[in-house]
C-alpha cells in the first residue's frame, strides 16, 4: 500500500466565526469550538441542537409518504382484531425494528407475530418462498415489511392475490417500477427529507404516528436503546433526528429494562456509560453473528425475550456465534491474503476481486471491508456455492462509487446494487474472469485523481497538555460519533516514549507519550506488524472516556 498521506484540514473562518457567536459555544474550549466549525454548522439554533438534541427536535412522523395509510391500515387491524405480521430482515436493523413495532402494536391491542426469512434458503427480504412458509406458519391479515419491501411489487401483488393486505416500513432505495402498487410505502426514500433515517428509526416514526392519532399507554422512550442499537449498526448518518435517536438511546441503553438488552451487555463485556462504539463493535456483531452464519431468529428471540434465565442463555449463544464467525473471518482473511501475495501490486492493480467455493457469503463483507481498508482498493469478495452462482460483498474507497462500477458490469451479473462504498452482487462462475477485468476497467477510468492514495483527514493539531477532564466534558457534547459525524482525529507532533513500549497479546503495543514534559498513556491496537519508526514522532489518536479498575482514565487510541 502507497505511504498515507496526512491531511490536516482547515476551518473556515466564516464557520468559526458563527461558532462564536452562539451563545451555547462560545464558553467551550478553542479545541471544541474549531471541531463544531469543522461540521459546517452555520446558525445558531443549529449548533445548540446538536450540542443538546431534545425531543423538540422531532419532526412531524405524519411528514413521511404513505404515513396516514399505514396508521389507518394498522388501527383498522387493531378494531378488527385482525392478526399482524412483521416480516423483516436478518440484519441488526431489522431484529431492533421488528422489536419495536411488536412493543408498540401489542400496546394497541393488536395480536402480533414475527416472521424472519432464512438467509440461505430464501434471501433477502420478500421472496414468494418466504410468503409462503410465513402465511403457512403465521395466518396473517396484514403484512407489514420491514426493512425490506420496497423493491417487492411482483411478491406483494402475489401476497394480494392470497386475499392479504400489506404495508411497507423500509428505507432502502429503489426504481420506481419496481415500488409496489396500491399498498402503503412508508418510505423516506420516496420524499424529499429524513433520507438519513433507517427502518429502527422508522419504527419509531411509525410509533410516534401511531400515538398522535391514538394515545394508548406506552412510553416512546422506552424503545430508544433498540432504536439506538439499529441505527447505529446500519452505518446511516447520525444527523438530525437520528443524532437525537442515539444521543437519547445510549442514556437508555445505560439502564435499559429490555433484559435481553441487559443479558447481552453483560455477554459483550459493555459497562457504564455506552458508547456507539460499544455498539458497532460488540454489541451490534453479536446480534449479527447469527444471522450471517445461519438464521437471525436468537437475535430477534433475545431482544423480544421476558426472563432473565433464558436471555442470559441466548446471549451466550450469540457470543459463540460471534466466535465462530470470527474464527471463520480470520480464515477467509488469511485466504484472501495468500491468493493477493505475488499478484497484487499496488502501483498497477486498481481494484481487487476474490473468490472461492470454500467461502461463507454470510462474512464476505467483513473481509471485503478488511481487504479494502489494508490495501486501499475498491475491493469485492464472492462466495461460490455448489451450483456455480457466487454471492459477492463489496467495499470501495473515498470518491469511488461501487454502485458506478457495478453498473458497467450489469450484463455479467444476476443481479447487484448497494451504495458508492457497499455493494453486493451475484454472478455466476463462468463469468468471474470478465467481470474481473470490466470491474478493475471500471474503476480505473472513473477514480479522481489521486483517490488510490490513502488518507488520514485529521481534525485538529493539539498539545497533550490541553488533555484532560474539563476538555472532554465539552469534547463528549460532539458525540455521539459515526458515520455523518466521524470520531474526531487529533495530531500531537514531536512527541517520544516516556517508558519503552509494551507488547500486549501479541498484537498491541501500550506507549506513555512524553511531550514538553507531559505525560499521558496511550494504545495502539492491531499494531504488532508495523514498524515503529525512531522518535520523535508525529501521532494520530482519538480520545474518549474510559474505565480502569473501577477508576475513570482518559483513553487515547493511536
Amino acid at each position: 500500500m502507497p505511504a498515507t498521506k496526512w491531511n490536516l484540514r482547515p476551518v473556515p473562518d466564516d464557520a468559526l466565526a458563527a461558532v462564536l457567536r452562539c451563545q451555547g459555544a462560545c464558553e467551550l474550549p478553542p479545541l471544541v469550538q474549531r471541531l463544531l466549525a469543522l461540521r459546517g454548522l452555520g446558525q445558531e439554533e443549529e449548533i445548540e441542537s446538536y450540542l443538546r438534541p431534545s425531543f423538540q427536535l422531532l419532526s412531524d412522523p405524519f411528514l413521511l409518504p404513505d404515513m396516514r395509510a399505514a396508521v389507518d391500515r394498522i388501527l383498522q387491524a387493531a378494531d378488527k382484531k385482525e392478526t399482524v405480521v412483521l416480516y423483516g430482515d436478518y440484519d441488526v436493523d431489522g431484529v431492533t425494528s421488528l422489536t419495536i413495532l411488536k412493543l408498540v402494536l401489542r400496546a394497541f391491542g393488536l395480536d402480533v407475530k414475527t416472521f424472519l426469512p432464512h438467509r440461505m434458503d430464501e434471501g433477502y427480504g420478500l421472496s414468494e418462498e418466504g410468503l409462503r412458509r410465513c402465511l403457512s406458519e403465521c395466518q396473517p391479515n396484514l403484512v407489514l415489511a420491514v426493512d425490506c419491501g420496497t423493491s417487492s411489487r411482483k411478491e406483494i401483488a402475489w401476497l394480494k392475490e392470497q386475499g392479504i393486505d400489506a404495508i411497507v416500513l423500509d428505507h432502502h432505495s429503489s426504481a420506481p417500477e419496481t415500488i409496489p402498487l396500491d399498498t402503503p410505502v412508508v418510505n423516506p426514500k420516496r420524499g424529499d427529507a429524513f433520507h438519513y433515517l433507517c427502518s429502527a428509526g422508522m419504527a419509531f416514526k411509525l410509533g410516534h404516528a401511531l400515538m398522535k392519532a391514538r394515545r394508548v399507554d406506552f412510553d416512546l422512550r422506552s424503545i430508544l436503546d433498540l432504536v439506538a442499537v439499529g441505527t447505529v449498526a446500519d452505518v446511516v448518518p447520525l444527523v438530525d433526528e437520528n443524532r437525537l435517536f442515539v444521543r437519547k438511546g445510549l442514556q437508555f441503553l445505560a439502564r435499559t429494562k429490555h433484559l435481553g438488552l441487559q443479558a447481552l451487555k453483560k455477554a459483550a463485556a459493555v459497562n457504564g456509560s455506552p458508547t456507539s462504539a460499544d455498539i458497532g463493535f460488540r454489541l451490534g456483531p453479536r446480534l449479527n453473528a447469527a444471522g450471517r452464519l445461519d438464521t437471525a431468529q436468537a437475535a430477534l428471540d433475545l431482544l423480544l425475550c421476558e426472563n432473565q434465565s433464558q436471555a442470559a442463555a441466548i446471549s451466550e449463544e450469540l457470543d459463540g456465534h460471534n466466535r465462530d464467525r470470527q474464527t471463520m473471518q480470520r480464515r477467509i482473511e488469511g485466504e484472501a491474503e495468500a491468493m493477493l501475495h505475488g499478484q497484487f501490486q499496488a502501483d498497477r492493480d486498481c481494484s481487487i476481486v476474490l473468490a472461492s467455493d470454500t467461502w461463507h457469503p454470510g462474512v464476505v463483507g467483513i473481509v471485503a471491508s478488511k481487504v479494502c481498508r489494508r490495501h486501499h482498493r475498491p475491493t469485492i469478495i464472492i462466495a461460490f456455492d455448489e451450483d456455480g452462482v457466487g454471492k459477492g460483498s463489496g467495499r470501495s474507497v473515498e470518491g469511488i462509487s461501487l454502485v458506478q462500477a457495478l453498473d458497467d458490469c450489469r450484463d455479467l451479473l444476476l443481479k447487484g446494487g448497494g451504495h458508492d462504498m457497499a455493494a453486493g452482487l451475484t454472478l455466476r462462475r463462468e463469468n468471474l474472469d470478465a467481470f474481473r477485468l470490466r470491474f478493475a476497467e471500471s474503476v480505473r477510468r472513473h477514480a479522481p485523481e489521486g483517490s488510490l492514495i490513502p488518507k488520514l483527514h485529521l481534525d485538529a493539531e493539539v498539545g497533550l497538555d490541553e488533555l484532560d477532564f474539563d476538555l472532554l466534558t465539552a469534547y463528549e457534547l460532539l458525540e455521539p460519533f459515526g458515520t455523518g459525524n466521524s470520531q474526531p482525529l487529533l495530531l500531537a507532533r514531536g512527541v517520544t516514549p516516556a517508558v519503552p513500549v509494551r507488547l500486549l497479546k501479541e498484537k498491541h503495543r501500550r506507549f506513555v507519550l512524553s511531550q514538553n514534559g507531559t505525560q499521558i498513556p496511550a494504545m495502539w491496537f492491531d499494531s504488532s506488524s508495523r514498524d515503529l519508526p525512531p522518535p520523535p514522532w508525529d501521532v494520530a489518536f482519538t480520545v474518549q472516556r474510559g474505565e480502569f479498575r473501577g477508576e475513570e482514565q482518559l483513553d487515547v487510541t493511536i
